[in-house]
């Protein structure tokens, strides 16, 4: 029906028209203006013969499963960038670990022979690096709150385009998951390896302050004796 009625009104204007310029005189129609118009209503007149056709008969499924799909693609985006940002913050937080051991250690094992100016400059170097590795854990675990969030977002965006029939959508959208999460699991590896020789250290240091300790009030015992067997004498 409403073909017939587009078809109806592009008659109706071409029977208008040519009732119009039938009225020009025929010196005027015969100018070159006049002609490219008549050229044009004679195109107009063959489109409206012709019914256009449409190029695709999209569907509620289809439209849906295009729009599954497009969920799949930002959500995949989301948790690549996330990811990146995750890895690289535990490797960074890692890094700021070793080199918190390697100050600890330097520092146990020049103990007893710094001067108090020298122990004052190397603790201060031990609490900026610290307050790196503090840092880098906080900036680690806010990164994590944003690849979990990307996770689960992915997760739904997988089981909504296998319900929607974007099968492939959702099997792309799980093995990026997949990917992603062996990905952190590697980098938390090397994170938690650090952590565990950080504890290691904090033992050994205070085994080693300890012993520092006694050393000194044996040394300090040894040097009051004699004055103690003088004040018997």
């Amino acid at each position: 029906m409403a073909a017939l009625w587009r078809r109806s009104l592009c008659l109706c204007f071409l029977r208008n028209s040519f009732r119009y310029l039938s009225r020009i005189k025929p010196a005027v129609r015969k100018s070159p203006r006049w002609t490219s118009v008549l050229a044009s209503l004679a195109v107009s007149g063959s489109l409206c013969a012709v019914p256009f056709k449409q190029v695709e008969n999209l569907s509620h499924d289809s439209l849906v499963r295009r729009a599954a799909s497009l969920v799949t693609d930002s959500s995949s985006t989301f948790l690549s960038q996330a990811t990146l940002a995750l890895t690289d913050a535990l490797t960074e937080y890692a890094k700021a670990v070793h080199t918190l051991i390697a100050l600890q250690r330097q520092y146990l094992a020049s103990l007893g022979k710094l001067s108090p100016a020298e122990e004052d400059t190397v603790w201060q170097v031990i609490i900026s690096q610290r307050a790196e590795v503090t840092h880098r854990q906080d900036e680690q675990k806010r990164f994590e709150l944003t690849w979990v969030t990307a996770i689960r977002l992915c997760e739904a965006a997988a089981e909504a385009a296998y319900i929607s029939g974007a099968e492939n959508a959702s099997i792309t959208v799980r093995t990026n998951i997949q990917l992603a999460q062996s990905q952190v699991e590697e980098a938390q590896k090397i994170s938690v390896d650090a952590e565990k020789k950080l504890a290691e250290t904090k033992v050994m240091e205070v085994e080693r302050m300890t012993q520092h300790a006694a050393t000194l009030e044996g040394s300090n015992d040894e040097e009051e004796t004699p004055e103690a067997y003088l004040r018997e004498d």
